[in-house]
């Protein structure tokens, strides 16, 4: 019989392989460069000719985020277009902790990702059509360590000045996805929320702010191993770069509001976080982000308030983070939006899960909110 080939040496690509017998192998995930996060999984399986695969990823024991593993189940797609659920289980007692999958493609050959990927390539695609519309600009904040660009888009003549970000964490690729829907619905001319919000913002929209451990296939850092929503209080050019170049600008600017966009391994909810435990809270502060939250759920039910991190006590927040410090710093409404790896457990789908389409979805309705928020 013979053997499948599985390959990871290509735009955000990560796995290693232990073993091959037939249509059966067992896995490992690489770590971050010079980290010990490791989560992230993408890969291509040929030679597979119409037969059950059974892929063993071990050792997750030790990843990031144990549980993330439970009630799992992996993204898989013949054509790199759609992004479907397969078979998945989890065992935390075999061989250092092993999730299965098992899955039969259409054909000899298909692709297996924690989520649906964003690549490096499509990043580009995004920012060149947004770039060419018209009314859209784009800058260059600074440059990664291994010299990709951090590309700003901007938009609006507004005064509210309002900043978009994703992907600190690479391997959260669900929050590109938002990006491009975001995207989508600001640029749309016909668009009465995007013509409104346009008349009262100035958007600053960075799709991807780790672009080194995007395409490294990285769950959570840059290329030197550092976690970059860690080092907001006092990036560097040789550790942190992204931030530095990002924090800069929006110190040229100034925030009003801002949002950091995320994935959670854990949390099959959607969720926002806050910056309660930030020394110089004010009311005005809480009062907005309150209602934020609250115009969301009750225009998505995708959204919800009952599931989230645990809210950190008075002056105990972590500046290190982007939420806490822009609140701190600029005195403004800040926060993370959070979306699952698995599934939404509010509205479950079979067939996919979470999803690059849900979250384009939601990038638009968080859109939608923010006119209602601005205007309320």
């Amino acid at each position: 019989m013979t053997c499948i080939q599985i390959d990871s040496a290509f735009d955000s690509g990560n796995i290693e392989v232990l073993a091959v017998d037939g249509a059966t192998a067992r896995l490992a995930i690489r770590k971050d460069y010079a980290s010990d996060f490791y989560q992230w999984f993408h890969f291509r399986v040929s030679g597979a000719d119409g037969r059950e695969l059974v892929l063993k990823i071990t050792g997750l024991g030790a990843s990031a985020y144990p549980g993330g593993w439970p009630n799992y189940r992996a993204a898989v797609s013949d054509d790199r277009e759609f992004w479907g659920r397969t078979e998945t289980s989890w065992n935390k007692d075999e061989d250092g902790g092993t999730l299965t999958i098992r899955h039969t493609p259409t054909g000899g050959t298909c692709w297996f990702a924690y989520f649906a990927p964003y690549s490096m390539e499509r990043h580009h695609d995004l920012v060149a059509s947004a770039a060419s519309t018209p009314g859209v600009s784009h800058r260059c904040l600074g440059h990664s360590l291994d010299g990709q660009p951090i590309d700003c888009l901007e938009l609006g003549e507004g005064e509210r000045q309002v900043w978009l970000y994703a992907r600190q964490h690479p391997g959260e690729s669900m929050a590109e996805w938002w990006m491009e829907g975001l995207i989508a619905m600001l640029t749309d001319p016909a668009d009465p929320h995007a013509r409104r919000l346009r008349q009262l913002c100035r958007f600053h929209i960075v799709p991807n702010a780790n672009p080194d451990g995007s395409r490294r296939g990285h769950l959570r850092t840059n290329a030197a191993g550092v976690n970059l929503n860690r080092e907001w209080h006092a990036p560097s050019p040789q550790r942190s770069p992204e931030v530095l170049a990002i924090r800069n600008a929006m110190d040229a600017t100034g925030v009003h509001f801002a949002m950091d966009v995320h994935g959670d391994e854990a949390i099959p909810h959607v969720f926002i976080a806050g910056f309660e435990g930030i020394p110089s809270i004010t009311g005005d502060q809480q009062a907005g982000y309150d209602r934020y939250k609250a115009i969301l759920a009750r225009r998505t039910p995708d959204f919800q308030t009952r599931y989230g991190y645990p809210v950190a006590g008075a002056g105990r927040a972590n500046l290190s983070m982007s939420t806490n410090q822009l609140a701190e710093r600029f005195g403004c409404v800040s926060m993370t939006l959070e979306m699952p790896f698995k599934d939404n457990d509010d509205l479950p789908c079979a067939a996919q899960g979470w999803s690059p389409e849900r979250s384009m979805l939601l990038g638009r309705d968080c859109m939608a909110a923010l006119l209602e928020w601005l205007s309320s």
